[in-house]
């Protein structure tokens, strides 16, 4: 073909041609391209619910709390009696054994009772003593009254045979006959002095009931005495002493607060659906604010029974809580929590009332669930470090 045989653009067949392939490509420029952000968005939504499917399982499988709290028996020392404050023998925050002194109140008043107990004793015991003799005395005259009834019925029996043979006279029969209702009026006389003797002594020896009531007085007075030293009951810490020699302390009145050291524990509360299968024995992983970067080993001891909803009002009506929430916020039920190994392991540095976070490993240690949720706690033992 030669150079006229091509068609010069501005020719109507070349335009027709043109005209003719441009639709062709259109339709090829139509094609859906690709859209990275409908992949995104498709993948944040197949992410989010994988991550609502772990969260569920994980509140049955391995359930987590950050509101544990350590905890131990937190007693309130008192006196048993009251007196006034003389000595304070344990600074704040002390460690004291068991039988340590805490502190001591003025004896002198428990030293009086003591001895006026002492000398009640003793005076008892004369007051026995000399009841006993009386008993004795009476004892006497109670033989010598039934002896003189016999003499004096012998010689009125002699007295009635006499008579009976003429020989004694009417006069002297009845004589007779009045002195032996005389002896027998002087022995009842007698039996009644000696019962009463023995109502008065009462037992003998030891068993006396004035006796046993002098030994109780005397008890008494001897453990009050004992008690204006104020002991601690077992080993543990010291705390909010605020006490000052000179200052008066009832009897029972809290003086001082001792936080046991033979008793701790962390309670952690859990939603009620994250119980399911949780049961006493099952692993913890627990976590101290205290500690960070440190996991200890634990184990569920128990769970409560119950808790104090704040409906019921005593001698009053049922109070009347409304709410205008969509949803009601989850009830939370005390799970208690022992630190493996007792509390020989336990952490120096744990003070009573201290932050834990606690996973709770209800299903075992040996499931996807429980690494995934071990390996969030070993994150967050990282971060405690910061805050």
């Amino acid at each position: 073909m030669t150079h006229s045989d091509h068609p010069h653009p501005d020719q109507p067949e070349t335009q027709a041609v043109v005209a003719a392939e441009t639709p062709e490509t259109g339709a090829a420029d139509e094609t859906p391209a690709s859209n990275p952000a409908g992949k995104i968005a498709l993948v944040v939504i197949l992410l989010l619910l994988v991550l609502v499917v772990i969260y569920a399982l994980s509140d049955r499988m391995a359930p987590a709390s950050s509101r544990g709290i350590v905890s131990a028996h937190v007693v309130q020392i008192a006196a048993r009696v009251p007196g006034e404050v003389t000595r304070v023998a344990v600074a704040d925050d002390a460690v004291v054994e068991a039988g340590d002194v805490l502190f001591e109140l003025d004896p002198r008043p428990f030293e009086l009772a003591l001895a006026q107990a002492e000398a009640n004793l003793g005076t008892t015991t004369q007051n026995i003593s000399a009841s006993s003799a009386s008993l004795v005395a009476a004892q006497a005259s109670v033989t010598q009254a039934r002896t003189s009834l016999e003499t004096t019925r012998d010689q009125a029996d002699r007295t009635f045979r006499l008579e009976e043979r003429g020989i004694a006279s009417t006069a002297q029969a009845d004589t007779a006959r009045a002195q032996v209702a005389d002896a027998e009026a002087r022995l009842a006389t007698a039996e009644a002095n000696l019962e009463s003797a023995r109502q008065q002594l009462g037992s003998d020896g030891a068993d006396n009931p004035a006796i046993l009531a002098a030994q109780a007085q005397l008890e008494r007075a001897q453990y009050d005495l004992a008690s204006t030293t104020v002991r601690a009951p077992h080993l543990g810490v010291v705390t909010n002493v605020t006490l000052a020699p000179g200052q008066f302390v009832g009897a029972g009145s809290p003086a001082l607060t001792f936080i046991d050291s033979d008793a701790a524990w962390v309670t952690v509360d859990l939603r009620e659906n994250q119980l399911q299968n949780v049961a006493p024995g099952d692993p913890v992983g627990l976590l101290f604010d205290a500690i960070p970067g440190r996991i200890f080993d634990g184990h569920v001891q128990s769970i409560a029974w119950g808790i104090n909803p704040g409906r019921n009002v005593q001698g009053g009506l049922v109070v009347n809580q409304p709410s205008n929430r969509w949803f009601e916020p989850a009830r939370q039920i005390p799970v208690r929590i022992e630190l493996a190994g007792g509390m020989e392991n336990w952490p120096d540095a744990v003070r009573v009332g201290g932050k834990v976070h606690a996973v709770v490993y209800a299903s075992g240690t040996g499931n996807p669930i429980a690494w995934i949720a071990a390996g969030l706690q070993r994150i967050r033992s990282i971060t405690t470090y910061l805050h």
